[in-house]
């Protein structure tokens, strides 16, 4: 059986980028990010969850993330699951589920987000891929 594996999400950076180099020289991001969902719980009151979910974006777009974004920042993020296991220094088995993202899309600032002397402003509705595509977003449901 053939597996579909694929995520959309759009929520708000918990945190700056963090932007390292692996020995090959390739750059990796490490994103935090949060969602929320609104919903009315037994009582007819409205309630709010959120979820926080660790995204991973490589190469230029990486380098792009950490160049425009910053915490608070409102994105798009669309990729797959990716399960990561490793062994840390205790020799204890330690695993993760993060999301792998193919595609980035800026959503524009947060509110209290502003510019500081000398940074390029990032532009609103920015995109950055590992794949080109020619996707129109006219049927995108938001």
């Amino acid at each position: 059986m053939t597996g579909f594996n694929r995520v959309v999400l759009i929520g708000n950076l918990t945190r700056d980028p963090q932007l390292r180099q692996i020995p090959s020289g390739t750059s990796v991001a490490e994103l935090g990010l949060a969602t929320n969902e609104r919903y009315r719980n037994r009582e007819g009151e409205l309630a709010e969850s959120t979820c926080f979910v660790d995204v991973v974006a490589w190469g230029k777009q990486a380098e792009t993330c950490d160049q425009y974004l910053s915490k608070g920042a409102p994105i798009l993020v669309e990729g797959r699951l990716q399960f990561d296991q490793w062994l840390n220094s205790e020799g204890q088995k330690r695993s993760r589920l993060r999301v792998r993202a193919d595609r980035i899309r800026f959503m524009g600032r947060a509110a209290s987000q502003g510019s500081q002397a000398g940074d390029s402003p990032a532009p609103t509705a920015q995109e950055t891929s590992t794949a080109s595509t020619d996707e129109s977003d006219d049927n995108l449901p938001f």
